[in-house]
């Protein structure tokens, strides 16, 4: 982990509840992939019972508790980021550290902010269901059709933004919904977006924490909440 004296250039924000089984090997996939980077790891951890903020304070990352949710989580976590760059990642091993260097670039080379998307040439998910894929086809189709946007996903996490940009966006979720807010919320501020193409991994262990109907009504309830 980079000295804590040297401002990091990159943040990367992790929310996490009992993830115990992971939280070292992604940890280890990002030391690994940001060599000569200078970056920092917020862990935003919802009170596991399992050591998860253990582990993740013994091998250098900042902890921070929260109890609401992944949106929330996520805007604390952005708040409390130093990086000029801050990239949100999920920290059962579906999200792969080799492409972190692709969402700084993307950044780098312009760009407000750019998201992973698992449905353009070169990405693909191991770890989607065909009922969810349905449904995020859909919450795609209705956000491009509503706001005027060419999105090829919505329901990722796996992107990176600029400080500024994180505080043009105004966030306020508290759920799952946060990753269809900043879509939404980017094309209303007229920000610069870039997908790039990402694959999602099935997560290396543990149970997820997504619940297909609760949180698609969350989703759902995002998208029409930010119309206007």
């Amino acid at each position: 982990m980079n000295s804590k004296s040297r401002r990091p250039y990159v943040s990367i924000v992790v929310p996490t509840f009992n993830e115990h089984t992971n939280i070292r090997r992604m940890i280890v996939g990002v030391m690994n992939s940001l060599r000569g980077i200078p970056y920092e790891i917020i862990v935003v951890d919802r009170h596991s019972d399992d050591g998860t903020a253990a582990i993740a304070r013994s091998m250098g990352a900042r902890i921070i508790y929260e109890d609401k949710g992944k949106g929330n989580a996520l805007r604390i976590g952005f708040s409390k980021a130093r990086g000029r760059i801050i990239i949100s990642m999920d920290a059962d091993m579906s999200h792969r550290p080799d492409e972190l260097r692709l969402l700084i670039s993307g950044i780098e080379v312009g760009y407000d902010v750019c998201m992973g998307s698992r449905f353009l040439v070169g990405g693909g998910t191991e770890d989607m269901p065909l009922f969810r894929k349905f449904g995020n086809k859909v919450f795609i189709a209705l956000v491009n059709l509503v706001y005027g946007t060419h999105y090829s996903d919505l329901c990722y996490g796996y992107r990176s933004m600029t400080r500024d940009a994180v505080r043009r966006l105004h966030l306020s979720s508290v759920g799952f919904g946060i990753e269809a807010e900043i879509n939404i919320k980017a094309k209303k501020a007229g920000l610069r977006v870039l997908e790039v193409p990402s694959y999602e991994k099935r997560r290396s262990a543990g149970r997820g924490k997504l619940r297909a109907f609760r949180d698609g009504y969350s989703i759902l309830r995002t998208i029409f909440e930010n119309i206007g």
